[in-house]
């Protein structure tokens, strides 16, 4: 919630492949009172219907303002399509039983596509989670796929290589997706940043909202008993597919648990915070049996939690997306413009073995641009591949700008 994150990219669909040629990304900070109001309704979980009348105008003409400058900056100011990922206030998982990581029975997002396709011009794909929810699924995280067809385009690109590949993004939540073969699974591990930014604002509320560079957590030692009640959280027993978010990795969580303990220096506590990331992550790599997981997000730009990762995955492999085409810092951008040309050729865009859904869906809703809506025929062929494309040869499809 720091910033829009946006990027403009071309993409194609030919002989069941997406090819997707990424020309750009940056990032959009929030006005700090449009964040302030944000974070409060993420943390307390409720508000006035003005409020959240108001935070979806002023999400949507934020996004509208980010999408605007990307296209200008990266996609010479013309594109065909904006996909929007929303900004998710509230994900409503019902518990379930033992062992169980409960069921999805809502998720809300915030930023009106109408506000976005005034601004633009172009048509704006929407919504993108609440399909895969409508049918049983979670919702999350939809990185599901862009990591099936991803990996399945690395795999051609190295046939010789047989072990199971992991990517890891490491946003707000940390989420795995493992592939092996024919099977894929993706779900949401637990907090990356979530935890530890909100320990930065409960300490200095006036600060940055995260730890720069990691320097605060270098300078601590984890606190073995208070990791040991964090890791206790049933969420990490629980079988996937699962997901989780804000409205549980919160401040408030964290203050539940300092409460009655004795007092702990703010180094200790970010240091303990990042040990829990990286051992949750590690329990899960370990458990599917991965050599090499290819990391992104801005956690990946903390080098203290990187540090403590990759002692928690050794044997295996930490491998920046970056090396692999994709700019860590955008994946997520990246995958809302997969996600929102899926949408407009008529394809599915959730993984069923990810979310839990009943079968694969075409997600989202769609908002007219400047003129009527004409959309390319749906594609006959199912999609199987994903090809990180750096080269400027595709004329037959324009960039398609995307916000989240």
């Amino acid at each position: 919630m720091d910033a829009v994150d946006v990027a403009v990219a071309d993409l194609a669909v030919a002989d069941e492949t997406v090819s997707l040629q990424p020309l750009g990304g940056l990032g959009v900070p929030y006005p700090v009172d449009l964040r302030r109001d944000l974070m409060t309704v993420v943390q307390e979980g409720d508000c006035s219907a003005r409020l959240l009348c108001e935070l979806d105008t002023r999400i949507g003409q934020t996004f509208a303002e980010a999408a605007l400058r990307a296209i200008d900056e990266y996609g010479g100011g013309r594109a065909d399509l904006v996909a929007s990922l929303g900004q998710t206030v509230y994900h409503w998982i019902e518990p379930g039983a033992a062992g169980s990581a409960g069921s999805c029975l809502g998720t809300l997002q915030l930023g009106s596509p109408a506000w976005i396709a005034e601004a633009v011009g172009l048509p704006v794909v929407d919504d993108l989670r609440t399909r895969d929810v409508a049918a049983g699924g979670h919702g999350a995280p939809l990185a599901g796929l862009f990591d099936r067809y991803w990996i399945a385009g690395l795999v051609r690109a190295e046939p010789e290589d047989h072990t199971p590949i992991g990517v890891l993004n490491l946003g707000g939540i940390a989420n795995l997706t493992v592939a092996d073969g024919a099977a894929t699974i993706a779900y949401d591990v637990g907090p990356a940043n979530a935890l530890l930014d909100a320990a930065c604002t409960e300490l200095d509320p006036a600060g940055p909202g995260f730890d720069v560079g990691g320097r605060l957590a270098a300078r601590g030692r984890p606190d073995s008993d208070l990791l040991g009640e964090l890791l206790a959280d049933p969420f990490y027993s629980a079988a996937p597919p699962k997901s989780t978010g804000k409205e549980h990795f919160n401040g408030a969580y964290l203050r539940g648990l300092l409460a009655g303990r004795p007092a702990i220096a703010p180094p200790d506590l970010l240091a303990t915070l990042v040990e829990l990331t990286a051992a949750t992550i590690g329990a899960a790599v370990r458990g599917h049996g991965l050599s090499r997981v290819v990391v992104s997000g801005g956690g990946a730009r903390n080098p203290t939690l990187l540090r403590a990762l990759r002692a928690r995955l050794t044997p295996a492999q930490l491998t920046p997306s970056d090396l692999l085409g994709v700019p860590g810092d955008d994946k997520e951008a990246y995958l809302t413009t997969l996600l929102g040309f899926l949408t407009w050729h008529g394809l599915p865009g959730n993984l069923p073995s990810a979310t839990g859904a009943a079968g694969p869906r075409v997600l989202g809703s769609i908002t007219p641009g400047a003129g009527p809506l004409r959309q390319p025929p749906p594609s006959a062929a199912a999609v199987r591949a994903l090809r990180i494309d750096h080269v400027r040869d595709r004329p037959d499809l324009g960039p398609a700008a995307a916000a989240h």
